[in-house]
């Protein structure tokens, strides 16, 4: 399956919006302007049927609460609406509807399903349509969605399942370092499960995986020359890499030694090696050496050719967006207003896609648009 259109209705800074996706897509836009909180937005369809602690009501207190995660621009109309459309190999085109509020008694913090609804093809009836007459005789049932229930989800559980393979990730280097995170066996999305993840690998695929990452990395850390994992006495596993320098036969360092930039690169190499399922990538840039950036698009596109796999990445790199290969119909720009942030895709702007068309960078026609109003005024602020 992939993700082709999301349209989300007062989550977070969007008061309504609507993208459509091909195999990647970038997102740019000021600080604060909701891109960590679009990807979220997928992030969250895939806690509510994650098969551990999943669910409508635990993927919204993990978020603080209704009020949190609903957009501030609402006013009158206070449910959150979801509409994702999915093709499956076949080409067939399956739509899923969640619109849920707030609790109508007093004290009860619960949010409750208002509509539900699957559809899918040229299917004359919909596979799922609530609330139903059960719904309304029993208020206690709207406190669940279908998608996450087994027992109501049958007709259209590939939806579910494909949300399930959803990973999104933010290496943050020093969790990677932390020893005690390699014992959690839950996913981490800042890189605290990656050594687990690697290790708990079948050992021939692992294997393969690993050369593969050692080739990227001893090209992106010229003076790494191998690669290893291993496991200490304990069961924790460790990757152990061979520097060439001074010293004539070179010298070992483990993970905790490994730069930022290294742990950050080997997470995302990593993650692309992992073939099912959308990506979901947070300002991949960050600690990497501009060059390396510049290579990430076309390095993404190749890992995921075969598989058709999604990415979608938030950036705020010129670098990144230098790299060969962007399209216009790949870049989303975020532009925050007093009714929530719009959403324009790169392609629909004329004066982009004008100086596109006459050699500009993709990079210098749109980040300028990214920029604060007057970005040299933070030089002068007093800071003593």
């Amino acid at each position: 399956m992939q993700i082709r259109r999301l349209k989300v209705e007062n989550w977070k800074n969007f008061r309504s919006v609507e993208c459509r996706f091909a195999q990647r897509a970038f997102f740019i836009g000021p600080n604060a302007s909701g891109k960590s909180n679009l990807l979220d937005a997928l992030r969250f369809l895939r806690d509510i049927c994650a098969a551990e602690g999943g669910g409508l009501q635990a993927a919204v207190s993990a978020r603080g609460g209704l009020s949190t995660i609903r957009c501030l621009a609402a006013r009158h109309q206070p449910d959150i609406r979801f509409e994702i459309d999915f093709q499956d190999k076949e080409g067939t085109q399956w739509r899923y509807t969640l619109v849920f509020g707030g609790a109508q008694k007093k004290g009860d913090t619960r949010v409750r399903v208002r509509e539900e609804h699957v559809a899918v093809g040229n299917e004359p009836e919909p596979r799922l349509a609530r609330p139903t007459e059960d719904d309304r005789s029993d208020d206690e049932r709207l406190t669940e969605t279908a998608l996450e229930q087994t027992s109501a989800n049958r007709s259209f559980r590939d939806i579910a399942v494909f949300l399930r393979t959803l990973r999104y990730l933010h290496v943050v280097p020093q969790i990677i370092r932390d020893p005690a995170r390699a014992a959690d066996h839950s996913e981490d999305p800042f890189g605290g499960d990656l050594l687990r993840r690697i290790n708990e690998t079948a050992p021939k695929r692992r294997e393969h995986r690993l050369d593969r990452l050692r080739e990227a990395l001893t090209v992106a850390v010229p003076q790494m020359k191998e690669l290893h994992l291993e496991v200490d006495k304990s069961g924790t596993p460790h990757l152990k890499a061979k520097y060439e320098h001074w010293r004539p036969q070179g010298a070992w360092q483990r993970e905790e030694q490994f730069s930022d930039g290294t742990l950050r690169l080997l997470g995302l190499i990593w993650a692309l090696q992992e073939k099912e399922g959308p990506l979901l990538l947070e300002e991949p840039e960050l600690s990497l050496n501009p060059t390396v950036i510049r290579s990430l698009p076309r390095l993404m596109a190749r890992a995921t050719k075969g598989s058709k796999r999604q990415t979608f990445i938030t950036t705020h790199s010129y670098d990144l967006l230098a790299g060969e290969g962007i399209g216009l119909d790949e870049v989303f720009l975020l532009e925050p207003a007093r009714n929530g942030t719009a959403i324009i895709a790169a392609a629909e702007i004329d004066e982009v896609r004008d100086m596109v068309a006459a050699g500009m960078p993709l990079s210098d026609a749109l980040l300028p648009r990214t920029q604060p109003p007057d970005p040299g005024a933070l030089e002068r602020v007093e800071l003593v």
